[in-house]
C-alpha cells in the first residue's frame, strides 16, 4: 500500500533510534512528494510503520523527536533499514 503525498499512517511501532543522518522527510512514500524536514545525525525517531512506495523499495513512517515533524523516510536511508511493523492504515 503507497502512501499518497499528505498521508500519515498509525503507529504500530515502538522503536525509537538515534538517525544516522542525512535523510529526507517526505509527505508521503515517493521522492516525488514535499520535503517536510531531515533527519540529521543523531535526532531521535520514533519509528510507526512501513510500507512498499511505488518504487518497489519500503518506506517508514516516522517522527523526528528532536525536530518536531512527522513523515516517510526510504528505508534504505535509515542506519537500521527502519521499522519492522507493516503499516495496517493510513489517515
Amino acid at each position: 500500500m503507497n502512501a499518497s503525498c499528505g498521508y500519515a499512517a498509525t503507529d504500530n511501532d515502538t522503536t525509537v533510534v538515534a538517525s544516522g543522518g542525512g535523510a529526507n522527510i517526505r509527505s508521503g512514500s515517493s521522492t516525488s512528494c514535499t520535503i517536510y524536514s531531515q533527519a540529521g545525525t543523531g535526532d531521535q525517531l520514533d519509528y510507526h510503520c512501513y510500507t512498499l512506495g511505488n518504487d518497489g523499495y519500503t518506506w517508514t513512517y516516522l517522527r523526528n523527536i528532536t525536530r518536531g515533524t512527522n513523515g516517510w523516510v526510504r528505508d534504505n536511508l535509515l542506519s537500521d533499514n527502519g521499522s519492522y511493523a507493516p503499516c495496517t492504515a493510513l489517515v
